[in-house]
């Protein structure tokens, strides 16, 4: 499944008034929908920082590989 086709599976709980009390998916459907989730993000981000990113490195900000890549190193 992709995207929001996830939410087909989705099983719903209900309480003794037969109301929607919670929802229920697999795990493997879970992990597809934080997956996807995630890609949205990703996307926005990209799409708020692209303005700035055309402008050129400079421009933008951007630091250069050699300057940060110790900082980084020792990060991870």
């Amino acid at each position: 499944m992709q995207g929001l086709e996830i939410l087909n599976s989705v099983q719903f709980v209900v309480d003794r008034e037969g109301h929607r009390s919670a929802v229920q998916i697999s795990v493997d459907d879970w992990d597809m929908l934080l997956n996807y989730l995630e890609d949205l993000e990703d996307r926005a981000l990209i799409k708020a920082a692209l303005p700035r990113l055309v402008q050129g490195p400079e421009k933008a900000g951007a630091l250069a590989w050699e300057d940060v890549r110790i900082e980084w190193e020792d990060d991870q």
